[in-house]
């Protein structure tokens, strides 16, 4: 069943088959850990050579160290196996409604169902119904490409946003006394997850309806207050690279097409993802603060003051010790404040009529400019204040702490301004990321 109007395709999701440990089988996104091999290596210990989606993804963690094309084909043969064997088995067509908690109690719903890549555009300036979320790096997309084009079955970690403050898509189904698919505990101690089949068609008309209603025209440009702005339905929150990488494969299977009609009916051209609504309370944004190498807070401040004054803006700092940090300072009308400490000092800078909506464009753009061509300057991505303090203590080195983005404002800047900078947010911490659990085919 296809909803072409919405891009929304409901999927016949195959399924590790009765008997399997799941717990085993799920395993968190491979973007996850990078920086600890050791989770990984207690992943692969657990698992063993039990069925796993383990087998099936190669972690970002050994993507410098191992053979990316070997991988690939094993991966491969291990798809392949899992269908031959009947590892894997079909369930009727549907959607999966997910009830997941973590490891801190909260509770984040969710429903699998597959996007049409047609409508999704991950370039700068997208205008299409899906869209990414913050800036795609090109040079990512080989090593999962490499991966994903030989593959029989895909099985994502990507999590799609809507904006549904009424709650009219998800929600409602765990009314609809769905049948439960699985119920089981997470490894590494991850949390529980359960997941509900929704395959009546009235409810899947249902959901239908409640997504072309968010997509109605009229009703968009009203609540982001915009005019002649293209529809933006669903926006990437995790695994946009992934999303990314289904896309280039889809273009490429569709120049290669002998019969351009016939392809369009190809099953790459979707992508299985999971829509998480905006507006979930177990939904969090974290932020995601930076540190700079290499380079002195007087230098940085005068070439800031600079280059916010060229864009018209008020630019102005307050100094204060270390122990004085303010990692979150207080907000003034049409300012962006951004505190910074390094090892002796902290402090906010001001950016009064700021060009950018967010503090994080406002500070990333300013940094890829000043940073350009400077050897010996490098910028990390940091999740905690503790962690940016501990390493701004260091000599020439400066962090920057930035605000949690905004749930209401989300939408509308990605509408105002496009695509996010990269690294603006995190949704929850890497143990509450999507984990693999259901896949798809994607070969005919």
């Amino acid at each position: 069943m296809i909803f072409e109007d919405i891009g929304l395709l409901v999927p016949r999701i195959l399924f590790p088959r009765t008997g399997t440990d799941l717990t085993k089988w799920a395993v968190v996104a491979c973007d996850q850990y990078t920086s600890q091999p050791e989770y990984w290596e207690r992943v692969k210990e657990f698992v063993g050579l039990s069925p796993s989606t383990f087998h099936i993804i190669l972690p970002e963690a050994y993507l410098e160290e191992c053979d990316n094309e070997k991988a690939a084909r094993k991966i491969d043969s291990t798809m392949e196996e899992y269908l031959d064997k009947g590892v894997l088995v079909p369930l009727q067509p549907g959607f999966i409604l997910v009830d997941r908690t973590t490891a801190r109690g909260t509770s984040l719903k969710g429903l699998m169902a597959a996007l049409d890549l047609e409508r999704y555009d991950f370039r700068k300036g997208s205008k299409s119904l899906i869209r990414a979320t913050e800036g795609t790096v090109i040079d990512r997309l080989p090593p999962r490409i490499k991966i994903r084009q030989g593959a029989p079955i895909e099985s994502p970690h990507i999590m799609v946003l809507i904006d549904d403050p009424g709650r009219t898509v998800i929600e409602p189904l765990f009314g609809k006394n769905p049948s439960m698919v699985y119920d089981f505990d997470l490894m590494e101690n991850s949390g529980h997850i359960k997941g509900y089949m929704i395959d009546d068609p009235g409810v899947i008309g249902e959901v239908a309806q409640a997504l072309t209603a968010l997509a109605d025209p009229d009703t968009f440009q009203e609540k982001y207050r915009v005019e002649d702005r293209d529809v933006l339905l669903y926006a990437v929150g995790d695994g946009n690279h992934s999303l990314a990488t289904a896309k280039e494969i889809w273009e490429n299977l569709k120049r290669k097409a002998s019969d351009k009609a016939a392809v369009m009916n190809h099953p790459a051209r979707y992508a299985l993802v999971e829509l998480v609504n905006l507006h979930d309370e177990g939904l969090t944004f974290e932020p995601i603060d930076r540190v700079v190498w290499g380079c002195s807070l007087e230098d940085m401040l005068g070439a800031m003051e600079r280059y916010y004054t060229a864009q018209g803006s008020e630019f102005a700092v307050e100094r204060s010790s270390r122990d004085a940090l303010v990692a979150v300072p207080s907000k003034l009308p049409d300012t962006h404040r951004i505190s910074f400490v390094t090892a002796d000092s902290s402090g906010t800078v001001s950016i009064r009529k700021p060009k950018h909506t967010l503090e994080v464009g406002t500070l990333q753009n300013f940094l890829d400019e000043y940073m350009n061509g400077k050897a010996g300057m490098k910028i990390d991505y940091i999740h905690g204040e503790e962690i940016v303090k501990s390493l701004a203590s260091r000599p020439d080195t400066i962090g920057f702490f930035l605000p949690v983005i905004s749930k209401p404002d989300f939408f509308r800047t990605i509408v105002a301004d496009g695509v996010l900078p990269r690294k603006t947010f995190s949704m929850g911490h890497a143990d509450e990321k999507r984990f693999y659990l259901e896949c798809r085919k994607i070969v005919e």
